[in-house]
């Protein structure tokens, strides 16, 4: 099958885990390129270990050089900030690129919900692990009936959260935030991020109350248990923690006068272990729908190219 040519910037956890999941489990990818700013990183040891072409340059030591021509794709696992020099770049160049970082310069993507609509966009944001964990579970609620609010509290190992993470905590709240509203449908969204520095760590456990105006409590879970096992497609390690809980909210009423039913959903991340460790499902969810977006988008372009 033929493959794309395709290249990381970003040479940290999430890049250099990216990297090893298209190496093992890439069908329409071929890495061709890390791309990182330390000449020390573990990253780029890793990548020059595996034969694949590495820079210390960052992007531009990456576009000096004839490979570029051949990169059809790019991931940006670095932060927001340095993302948005990037997309400028790339734009230029006429690259597209999937955005691991809460920059949101493109619009955002969680692949079960919206990637059929948005897979030839540019620039493809992933919004961040919370979001891309919880939002598939607001939409599925959003199918059966309208959701006033959303809410989600991500917890994550405090060992997971490298510097780029902490960097961009409130990034994390706002964009997650955003997504609730725009991916997942509700028309008011909250984020809360939490860091747990319990000993051993944690797997990522992260919780998703919605307001909804439906009390068919049947039509509810079996959306969400529908949800869950497309989420799964991707990421083994998702699951629902416990049943999915309804409590009825009395003296409220929603914008059609309907009374309102408050749905908990409770989930755990378990990470794949590839490059990250196990608990680490935050990252891995991440560089997961990643790998799942490049996917779809190889076999278009791959398709496209033929005919």
């Amino acid at each position: 099958m033929q493959r794309l040519k395709v290249a990381i910037i970003g040479s940290g956890n999430i890049g250099t885990d990216l990297m090893i999941k298209i190496m093992r489990h890439g069908k329409g990818l071929e890495i061709a390129a890390m791309v990182g700013v330390d000449p020390t990183s573990d990253g780029l040891a890793y990548a020059q270990r595996q034969g694949i072409y590495t820079t210390s340059g960052g992007l531009d030591g990456l576009r000096g050089e004839p490979l570029y021509e051949e990169i059809a794709l790019l991931f940006d696992a670095t932060s927001a900030k340095a993302h948005e020099a990037h997309a400028a770049v790339l734009k230029t160049d006429g690259k597209p690129v999937i955005d691991l970082t809460p920059a949101a310069v493109g619009p955002y993507v969680v692949p079960p919900v919206n990637l059929d609509r948005m897979i030839r966009e540019p620039n493809l944001n992933m919004v961040t692990c919370g979001g891309q964990a919880t939002i598939p579970m607001v939409a599925a609620v959003r199918r059966i009936a309208p959701v006033p609010y959303a809410e989600i509290v991500a917890s994550i190992a405090s060992l997971s959260a490298g510097p780029g993470t902490r960097a961009n905590i409130d990034e994390f709240t706002e964009t997650t935030a955003r997504a609730i509203e725009q991916v997942g449908g509700a028309r008011r969204g909250k984020a809360i991020i939490i860091l747990n520095p319990a000993e051993p760590p944690l797997v990522m456990r992260d919780t998703v109350y919605c307001l909804v105006e439906s009390s068919n409590k049947d039509a509810i879970r079996t959306s969400i248990t529908d949800m869950v096992r497309r989420v799964r497609s991707y990421v083994p390690g998702y699951r629902l923690k416990q049943d999915v809980q309804f409590e009825p909210v009395s003296n409220f009423e929603g914008a059609s006068g309907a009374t309102l039913t408050k749905v908990s959903i409770f989930l755990e991340v378990e990470g794949a272990g590839h490059y990250l460790p196990t608990y680490a499902g935050n990252l891995d969810i991440m560089t997961s729908a990643a790998l799942a977006t490049a996917e779809r988008l190889a076999t278009l372009m791959i398709a496209e190219k033929a005919a």
